[in-house]
């Protein structure tokens, strides 16, 4: 076990939990949404970063495995999700409908920093997609380093987690000047609606698959 080998394992961890975390889900959604509106940004993309980091630990550590054991939690959890999920995506439907807005206020009612987190701890902890990524396939790519190079691996997967929100929530700001039209605002949360859906739909066929 070297340095340059918990590096090289350090770049493993960083690209495949860079490239599973890309994907367009409920939880970046959210995100990229906080970060247009310039609330809460921190705190939320915080909250993502340390609730991956934590759940990449346990999946480099071996817990996925465990996870078998419990063969209700899987199915429970994507209901849960789902419904979640459903309400989330009505309620940005309806503001995709309602009264014109503009980025000034942001789209939609504001959310206080409890509510932000709330949502946030709901859209990463109901969604068993998480698990898949972070307990399972990231464990398992994971699984062959040993030592100083297995916590390579971890600190380059969760590091992913940390640049991917802040960049996703501050770099939303960049699309100030596309999201001063109403119009803007109106496709998003439409765009939004529609993913929720899609995604609540997976777990609902997921749970009773």
């Amino acid at each position: 076990m070297t340095a340059a080998g918990a590096w090289a394992a350090g770049a493993t961890g960083f690209a495949t939990g860079f490239s599973l975390i890309l994907a367009i889900g409920a939880q970046n959604a959210f995100v990229l949404r906080q970060g247009l509106r310039g609330r809460h940004v921190f705190w939320v993309c915080l909250t993502c970063a340390v609730s991956d980091a934590a759940l990449i630990a346990a999946g480099v550590a071996g817990f996925g495995a465990a996870a078998g054991r419990w063969p209700w939690l899987g199915p429970a959890m994507a209901l849960a999700g789902a419904a979640f999920l459903a309400v989330y995506g009505a309620l940005r439907l309806r503001a995709a409908m309602g009264p014109a807005e503009t980025l000034a206020t942001g789209g939609g009612a504001d959310l206080g920093l409890r509510a932000a987190l709330l949502q946030t701890l709901a859209f990463t902890w109901l969604n068993p997609h998480v698990y898949l990524d972070t307990l399972a396939l990231v464990g398992a790519v994971g699984a062959p380093f040993q030592g100083v190079e297995k916590l390579g691996y971890g600190i380059g997967a969760a590091g992913a987690s940390f640049v991917f929100f802040f960049g996703l929530g501050y770099g939303a700001r960049l699309l100030a000047p596309v999201f001063a039209r109403p119009a803007a605002w109106r496709a998003l949360d439409a765009g939004i609606a529609v993913v929720m859906w899609a995604i609540a739909a997976s777990l609902v066929l997921h749970a009773l698959g």
